[in-house]
């Protein structure tokens, strides 16, 4: 088997994934990760030889964006303290005490090395966190908040661990340079992002058609990331600006197909690279096993240690961070998602996984240092690094099922359908709004009008049924039965009639791309 087909049957085992672990309860990376393991054990299946340089710049910015279409800027500003507690300081606290315990348990390792270590194991993965934890119907909030975790804590790990890494290369260390690296890398980041957001949003205008604008957008992640990192700024912090603007600015409400075909377009991506990406971590699982040769023992216990830390850290540092967000939530009315109960927390704390970032770094790890030695402890702490991974992300994705089930959390459909509610009442009104402005611009029938207004109650109605009292409830429901039996009755013809022009591409002397073009008229004819 050679690279090639491996990566085809990890795009097909991506897709398969998912309706196999819709029906067995289970997160799609999860099962990917397992197919990954699968295919490293048998001896035809060759290594992945994916340089580690390139792992985070293919994979990373259309995962981050993909994410982010799904969040707002809004809501990063309203949960700042939430994320920066476990993005940015539970980092640096994961990192600090993995760094202890390692340089005190492995022979050798260096403190410079062991503090690389905790840098690229730190992170829960943003990937899995979205993956795992947004499918199993938990509240929003809890969502959110691990959505931020996940999207900016690899911003401040990599520039740790580059920092780490130097010092092992070097053999020197200056608390004030990394410090001054940390913040010139978010400035960079910052303006990289926002110059290309905007620019990308100006030309987004001028493209007009959605196939173009759809391939800027998958265009526009990887150069956000690979600009910032030739500034030597956060690749990561970069996309993430970049995806902000351009979900904040760069949306036309009238734009319905670029909308709809955009939707489709990055759920196919997102599905076909988190499914590689997860595949990925379990085909490098060779790399772990030629560690291990004669020295398994040793290098589990010490797997087994490092794993305890990072999950005992986290425990830890949420139990009160939650607890003084509360106290400060109470006091100041901020309008932040945060926890509401201990079984919040505790699905919280079993939901950081980690994933692709921390592969990729650990396979990053130079083979030696500025003398030309080796680098020291290089294999033990890639095998670390895999036993967490593999430990966080199995055991954890396959028991946080279980666990939200166990606890109750779920989502509170009540609040979700009174704000379905409420946006259904208000675009209802916006809809009334623009009638009687063209009523009084322009001359309108009283029977056109009339339809019009029944039309506007119609567009909230739709939404959510429940804004009409019980007469009204009744009379939509009858026009609503009324237009499905014609929309089934159009569609059936409008199908025909597809049929036929389909039928017509294979007869002798008709020009394909005319009945590509009568074809796609049909298409939009039913889509409306």
């Amino acid at each position: 088997m050679d690279q090639l087909a491996l990566l085809f049957l990890l795009l097909l085992g991506a897709l398969v994934s998912v309706p196999v672990g819709d029906r067995l309860g289970l997160p799609a990376p999860v099962l990917m990760t397992l197919l990954g393991i699968a295919l490293a054990l048998p001896g035809f299946v060759p290594n992945v030889d994916v340089p580690p340089d390139l792992i985070l710049p293919l994979l990373l910015p259309p995962l981050l964006y993909a994410a982010v279409r799904r969040t707002s800027w809004r809501q990063f500003a309203a949960n700042k303290r939430p994320i920066f507690l476990l993005a940015v300081a539970l980092v640096f606290v994961t990192m600090t005490c993995v760094a202890v315990v390692a340089h005190a348990i492995v022979p050798g390792l260096p403190l410079a090395a062991a503090f690389a270590l905790g840098a690229l194991i730190a992170p829960p993965d943003p990937v899995a966190a979205t993956a795992v934890a947004g499918r199993l119907g938990l509240p929003r909030r809890l969502v959110s908040i691990l959505e931020g975790e996940g999207l900016f804590n690899d911003v401040t790990a990599i520039v740790l661990y580059h920092v780490a890494i130097a010092a092992a290369v070097s053999g020197s260390f200056s608390p004030w340079r990394a410090g001054l690296d940390l913040v010139l890398s978010a400035v960079v980041a910052v303006a990289v992002g926002l110059a290309l957001g905007w620019g990308a949003n100006r030309l987004l205008d001028l493209l007009e058609d959605a196939t173009l604008q759809i391939g800027l957008t998958l265009l526009v992640p990887y150069a956000s990331y690979v600009m910032a990192e030739e500034l030597h700024g956060s690749g990561v912090l970069a996309v993430l600006t970049t995806a902000l603007f351009l979900a904040e600015y760069g949306t036309d409400p009238d734009d319905v197909m670029t909308r709809l075909a955009g939707h489709t377009f990055w759920s196919v991506v997102d599905t076909l690279v988190t499914g590689v990406a997860f595949g990925l971590i379990g085909l490098e699982l060779h790399n772990a096993l030629r560690t291990a040769s004669g020295r398994w023992g040793e290098l589990l216990g010490w797997s087994a240690a490092v794993v305890g830390v990072v999950v005992l850290v986290r425990l830890l540092w949420l139990l009160p961070a939650t607890w003084l967000t509360k106290r400060l939530h109470a006091r100041r009315d901020h309008d932040e998602d945060i926890p509401v109960s201990w079984r919040e927390t505790v699905v919280m704390w079993w939901s950081g996984m980690r994933g692709v970032a921390s592969v990729a770094l650990a396979l990053a790890i130079p083979l030696t240092t500025g003398d030309g030695a080796p680098f020291p402890g290089r294999n033990e702490m890639v095998f670390i690094a895999f036993g967490v991974i593999l430990a966080t992300l199995v055991v954890q994705g396959l028991t946080l099922p279980w666990l939200v089930k166990r606890l109750g959390v779920r989502a509170d459909t009540e609040r979700e359908k009174e704000f379905e509610k409420e946006l259904a009442v208000r675009a209802a009104r916006a809809a009334r709004g623009r009638l009687r402005e063209i009523e009084s611009a322009e001359e309108l029938p009283e029977e056109l009008s009339e339809q019009m207004l029944r039309r506007a109650f119609e567009i909230g109605a739709r939404i959510s049924p429940d804004l009409a009292d019980e007469e009204r409830r009744e009379a939509h429901q009858q026009r609503v039965r009324r237009l499905r039996r014609i929309r089934r009755i159009h569609q059936e013809m409008l199908s025909a009639a597809r049929h036929e022009v389909l039928a017509a591409r294979s007869e002798p002397g008709a020009d394909p791309e005319i009945v590509d073009r009568v074809l796609r008229h049909l298409d939009v004819r039913s889509l409306r």
